[in-house]
């Protein structure tokens, strides 16, 4: 499995906060995370908008650490949170529905993200004794692997009328089955005499015709030399599918 990169951009509000951050990072890295952070990668002299270019673009994703100071420098465009958000702002605008960007909330009593992030959903690292879920949650959605995945849609429970068709009144066709299926269950041949269908269906000689000739064309029989008819395996199924004869 390939490994995330992410980007981790926060604002250095206080020794306390940077070092969290660092231990968050380290935590990322020892959980199969390549977290980049500028307490390991810059030195004194080094490019700093170089540095936000490079890793910013090169990242899978960008863990945004939304304390209060750090909202208020992106939505003011100050300092490197400034900056960061200006590059992960045209990166958004290209692609509207990329979830690059993984708001962290880092804050007490609020749960303040920069205004171009409101959208989208964060996870919230504010109380400690949460941030294990918090944590496993990120680390999750990092890898791709979903504490609940989607189940597949099953069968539906219903049977739709087109597959079941509702025996109607006048279904001539039916009739002529009805007909057809009552005389062989009646003798041991496997063919049907046309008379004895004539003489136990309602219809003229002509519509009998007609009818057979549909039956026919929807493959419930076939028709053998002397006018006998012949059930197919279609025709059967068709007669116990609307219950002719069970």
């Amino acid at each position: 499995m390939s490994i995330p990169k992410v980007f981790i951009s926060y604002s250095h509000d206080s020794q306390e906060h940077k070092q969290w951050v660092l231990e968050f990072a380290t935590r990322l890295r020892n959980s199969g995370v390549d977290a980049i952070l500028d307490q390991w990668e810059l030195q004194p002299g080094d490019d700093l908008p170089h540095f936000m270019e490079r890793n910013l673009a090169s990242s899978d994703r960008v863990l945004m650490i939304c304390t209060e100071r750090y909202v208020e420098k992106a939505n003011s465009g100050s300092g490197g949170v400034g900056y960061e958000k200006m590059i992960v702002t045209a990166d958004l605008l290209r692609t509207i529905d990329s979830n690059k960007v993984v708001p962290l909330i880092r804050q007490s009593g609020t749960h303040e993200t920069p205004t171009f992030l409101r959208s989208k959903l964060f996870i919230d690292f504010s109380s400690d004794d949460q941030n294990e879920f918090s944590f496993d949650e990120l680390i999750r959605t990092l890898h791709g692997a979903p504490l609940f995945v989607k189940p597949a849609v099953g069968n539906s429970p219903f049977t739709s009328v087109v597959k079941n068709p509702p025996e109607r009144q006048g279904d001539a066709i039916l009739e002529l089955m009805k007909v057809a299926v009552s005389i062989f269950e009646r003798q041991n041949a496997d063919y049907i005499d046309y008379s004895k269908v004539r003489s136990n269906i309602n219809v003229s000689r002509l519509m009998l015709d007609v009818l057979i000739e549909q039956a026919k064309k929807e493959g419930l029989i076939t028709q053998a030399p002397a006018k006998h008819l012949i059930l197919t395996t279609k025709g059967k199924q068709y007669a116990l599918f609307h219950k002719i004869i069970s």
